[in-house]
C-alpha cells in the first residue's frame, strides 16, 4: 500500500467521519465527497492537490465508508442522512464558510445537501451526478451496447457481482472489472494506475449491498427542489459519462437558477483523471468568482 496523507477522525452526531486534509488553514474549505457508494476519499488520489495551493480540500470519507467509524444503524445510511453530516462536518471544523464537491455518488450527496439546505455552502460543484434514478435507466442499456465485445461480460458482471459483496477482495475486484466502462476509451492506459491506486481504498461491502441506487435509501430524487438552491452551482459532466449520462447534467443545470454547465468533451465518468488539467481549472475558477 502506498503512502497515505493522514487524517483524523471528525466527531458528526452519532458517528465519527474520517477527512484527510490539505491547504492553507485559513483558506476557504472545499469538502470533497467521493463516490460509490462504499469506496472512500482514496480515489482521488492526488488529482485534486492542484486546488489545495489556494483552498483548503477536506477529503471525506463518508458514513460508514472508508476510514470512518463503524456502529451506525443502518437506518441511518440514507441519502438525506449523508447529506445532514456535510452540515454537521463543517459545523464539527468550525466552517463559516464553505464550499462542496461531490463526484458520482458524492455528488448525489452534494445536490441533496444544496436541495435540503439551500445557501448552506457558498458553493457547489455536482461532478458527473444526476437529479433522479430514472436518468441510471441509461446503464442497462449501455451495458447491452458496451464495446469493446471482448470486455462487454466482464464489466456487465462487476455490476451485477456488486449486489453480492463481501469482503475488501470482492469489491476491489468488481472495481476493476467494470473501471473500462467508467472511461471514454475503455483501453485507456490511465485505469491501470487507478486500479493500482484502489489499494490505498477502505471498501465498505456492507454499503454497497444495503443501498440501492434505485429505489433504496440512496435512491436521489431532488428535480422538484432544485429551482430553490440559492448558491451558486458548477455541474460537471463527461460527455461519454455511461453511468450519469450528459442529459443528466443538463437538467440540473436547466432547474437550478445560478448555475453553470460544463461538459468535459474528452471524458467519460472519470472527469477528474481523464482531463485533469482542465477540471482543475474550471473548479478553481469557479471558487474564485464564488469566494470573491
Amino acid at each position: 500500500m502506498s503512502d497515505i496523507p493522514a487524517g483524523r477522525l471528525i466527531r458528526v452526531d452519532d458517528t465519527e467521519l474520517y477527512a484527510v486534509e490539505r491547504g492553507p488553514e485559513g483558506a476557504l474549505p472545499l469538502l470533497v465527497l467521493h463516490g460509490g457508494p462504499g469506496l472512500d476519499h482514496a480515489v482521488f488520489g492526488s488529482h485534486l492537490d492542484a486546488l489545495a495551493e489556494t483552498y483548503r480540500l477536506v477529503l471525506v470519507d463518508g458514513r460508514e465508508q472508508g476510514r470512518s467509524a463503524r456502529g451506525t444503524d443502518p437506518a441511518t445510511w440514507t441519502l438525506q442522512q449523508h447529506a445532514r453530516d456535510v452540515s454537521a462536518l463543517a459545523a464539527s471544523l468550525g466552517f463559516v464558510r464553505y464550499a462542496v464537491l461531490g463526484h458520482s455518488f458524492g455528488a448525489f450527496v452534494a445536490l441533496q445537501h444544496a436541495a435540503d439546505s439551500p445557501g448552506a455552502a457558498v458553493a457547489t460543484i455536482v461532478s458527473n451526478g444526476v437529479p433522479s434514478t430514472h436518468f441510471l435507466n441509461a446503464v442497462e442499456e449501455g451495458l447491452a451496447a458496451f464495446e469493446p465485445v471482448e470486455l462487454r461480460e466482464q464489466v456487465t458482471r462487476s455490476w451485477a457481482d456488486e449486489a453480492s459483496a463481501q469482503t475488501q477482495d470482492d469489491f476491489r475486484t468488481l472495481m476493476v472489472d467494470q473501471m473500462p466502462w467508467h472511461f471514454k476509451d475503455p483501453r485507456d492506459p490511465r485505469i491501470v494506475e487507478v486500479c493500482a491506486h484502489l489499494q490505498d481504498t477502505v471498501f465498505s461491502p456492507d454499503v454497497l449491498r444495503a443501498s440501492s441506487l434505485e429505489g433504496g435509501g440512496l435512491a436521489i430524487e431532488v428535480e422538484d427542489a432544485l429551482p430553490f438552491v440559492t448558491q451558486p452551482v458548477l455541474v460537471l459532466a463527461g460527455r461519454y459519462d455511461r453511468t450519469c449520462v450528459p442529459a443528466a447534467s443538463e437538467r440540473i443545470a436547466e432547474l437550478i437558477p445560478r448555475s453553470r454547465l460544463h461538459i468535459f468533451e474528452q471524458s467519460g465518468h472519470m472527469t477528474f483523471v481523464e482531463q485533469e488539467e482542465e477540471y482543475v481549472d474550471v473548479v478553481r475558477r469557479f471558487l474564485d468568482a464564488a469566494n470573491a
